[in-house]
């Protein structure tokens, strides 16, 4: 309440100076007091003629200057006296509308955007309120429970759905098969079984144990944010501190952190974990678009001034570098290319990629002339997109370029 006397008195007094400002106006003098002042410039102008034609001598020009100077400068205070005594009716109401007009815009945008009735609460108490409430907030399994399951594609592979029955057949009697629930846990996130994807991956960090890499626990945050319906639950927190203990620099770790604390009403922490994450990140990162979406809400809510970079266009192979590889003998390019090779199926192998990365992979060890290697690449590949028509086209025109295709 008394928020609102302050507004309104403060208002009303802004809006009375801009009332009266606008109200009072400047009247012209009477055509009688402009006559006199033009007859005393008139009169001073005919001294200097006498003076010039010898009629007077300048002693009594000057007597008559001074004399006509001051009456001229008395008709031009009384002049201003009267000006300034009046006022135009017209334009105080008018300046009064205005001023009324003003403080109702006021009133309707501060109920728009403001929050009329809520209580002025300091920083800290904010900060703590969001501690709590993100302390408490909905586990896992409840929120599970009120998201729609992800129903399956009818246009996948069926090859792909009895690929998958077996596979969870034959774990089910080798639950020590490290390997196999690695495949099972990025194949089930592929076909939209986040549940059964995350318990996959569970198992993989279990088997793993000391061994579990920062990727192993941003991957299972991610299915299991992915499986609650994008709501970062407290054992997805779990798995995000387990990760960024591991690599404080993974960028799924925090691009989900930032999104947590965006969803705990503390905007200035999201901002500052996803900015810092933006300007250390390359354009085709995967968190970059969420990123980009997000933002510039959160600066809002965190009050905030940014201005979004604009995107870099992505780098390919530098002029030098292909210079360098024409410059190799057929040994050393080969080498290169095996050394490509095994960096991207390393990453693929552990961090998953795009359908065009599959398919480089693959041609790539077509024409290295490992075709029983890019036979199996290519068979996990259909796996991983048969629930994706469009990529798995680009999978199989690679397999067939490189004479692998089934």
């Amino acid at each position: 309440m008394t928020f609102w006397i302050l507004a309104i008195v403060i208002a009303g007094l802004v809006g009375a100076v801009f009332a009266l400002a606008i109200g009072r106006g400047r009247v012209n003098a009477t055509p009688a007091e402009g006559y006199d002042m033009q007859v005393y410039r008139d009169q001073l102008a005919e001294v200097e003629r006498d003076v010039a034609r010898g009629v007077v001598t300048p002693e009594e020009a000057e007597r008559v200057r001074i004399e006509v100077s001051r009456r001229l400068l008395d008709a031009d205070r009384a002049a201003g006296q009267v000006v300034a005594a009046r006022t135009s009716a017209g334009n105080v109401l008018w300046g009064g509308v205005v001023g009324v007009g003003v403080l109702a815009a006021a009133f309707l945008l501060y109920g728009q955007l403001g929050a009329p009735g809520y209580q002025d609460v300091p920083l800290k108490v904010r900060i703590a309120n969001a501690d709590a409430a993100r302390a408490t907030r909905p586990l896992q399994a409840e929120v599970e429970t009120k998201v729609d399951a992800v129903a399956l594609d009818p246009t996948i592979d069926p090859r792909m759905v009895d690929l998958m029955v077996k596979l969870r057949e034959a774990l089910a009697t080798r639950p020590d098969d490290l390997q196999g629930h690695m495949l099972l846990a990025r194949n089930e996130a592929g076909m939209g079984n986040f549940i059964a994807a995350y318990t996959a991956q569970e198992r993989v960090i279990d088997l793993k144990g000391d061994q579990a890499t920062a990727q192993d626990y941003a991957d299972l945050a991610d299915m299991m944010i992915l499986a609650a319906g994008g709501y970062v639950s407290p054992e997805a927190e779990s798995a995000l501190s387990r990760a960024l203990s591991r690599d404080k620099t993974n960028g799924t770790a925090l691009y989900y952190s930032g999104l947590m604390f965006a969803q705990s009403g503390r905007a200035d922490m999201a901002f500052r974990i996803w900015s810092d994450l933006l300007a250390d990140s390359a354009p085709d990162d995967p968190w970059v678009p969420p990123i980009r979406e997000q933002i510039e809400s959160v600066t809002s809510d965190a009050g905030v001034r940014y201005t979004l970079p604009p995107l870099a266009d992505k780098r390919g192979p530098t002029g030098e570098d292909s210079e360098a590889a024409s410059d190799m003998n057929d040994e050393d390019r080969s080498a290169m290319i095996r050394g490509m090779v095994e960096g991207l199926s390393a990453r693929l192998a552990n961090d998953g990629g795009t359908s065009a990365e599959w398919a480089q992979l693959i041609g790539a060890l077509g024409v290295l002339g490992d075709t029983d290697r890019a036979r199996a690449i290519y068979g996990e590949a259909q796996v991983v997109f048969g629930a994706r028509p469009e990529d798995l086209a680009i999978v199989r025109a690679a397999a067939e370029r490189a004479g692998v295709a089934n």
